[in-house]
């Protein structure tokens, strides 16, 4: 059975998580959430650890969760719990590391939420990105509708929330969604300098502003 997470960890102390589900755009399954759940407390509690970065396989860095398995929980009150019990965005929140999305492709509904809680995004350059729980009758049910409108303009927020529409590297840099935007070739090249900036700032200055920010 194939990992559909990726973890490695560097000598330099560089946790990498990789969604590894290329064939389905690395459409968030519960498995997959089970394993970023594991993988983020491993971050936690790993004192080696100092940056995390998360990236996706193949064309996208994700569409989103698994539609296919909406409505499979036993009962809401299951699926809630679930979620209270392996909080994948609380742990993202409270991380102790500097954390990095690298975004390509789509990045939709909990694959634009993933990346919302991340200290810095870099995206290549065709990147899209949207939440278009709405057009499933629906809402962003991973703090899309918090995080949203804490980084771009109410108004912009409110727009990619309401409609669902995509909007393209242009424009999710003008309005602060992401932070830098680079042809596709250069998007290894451009993760490699931020991560060696982040590891250039001493430790404790660093974990403490991570803690100020986040608290």
């Amino acid at each position: 059975m194939p990992e559909f997470v990726l973890f490695d960890l560097d000598p330099r102390g560089v946790a990498t998580i990789t969604l590894n589900r290329p064939e389905r755009l690395n459409a968030i399954s519960m498995a997959m959430r089970d394993l970023l759940w594991e993988y983020l407390g491993a971050c936690r509690d790993h004192p080696d650890v100092r940056v995390v970065v998360f990236r996706g396989a193949g064309r996208a860095f994700s569409a989103g969760a698994d539609i296919s398995e909406f409505g499979t929980a036993p009962s809401i009150i299951a699926s809630r719990d679930a979620r209270w019990q392996r909080d994948v965005w609380g742990l993202l929140q409270q991380s102790r590391c500097p954390t990095v999305a690298v975004m390509h492709g789509v990045c939709y509904g909990a694959g634009l939420e993933l990346p919302l809680m991340c200290d810095t995004r870099i995206a290549a350059e065709g990147t899209t990105f949207a939440l278009p729980e709405v057009t499933l009758g629906y809402i962003p049910s991973a703090c899309g509708t918090q995080t949203l409108p804490r980084t771009l303009p109410p108004g912009v927020a409110a727009r990619m929330i309401l409609t669902g529409e995509p909007i393209d590297t242009e424009a999710a840099l003008r309005w602060g969604l992401v932070q830098r935007v680079v042809p596709a070739g250069a998007l290894d090249t451009a993760v490699e300098e931020e991560v060696a900036a982040l590891l250039a700032d001493p430790r404790p200055a660093m974990s403490r502003r991570r803690e100020m920010v986040s608290s």
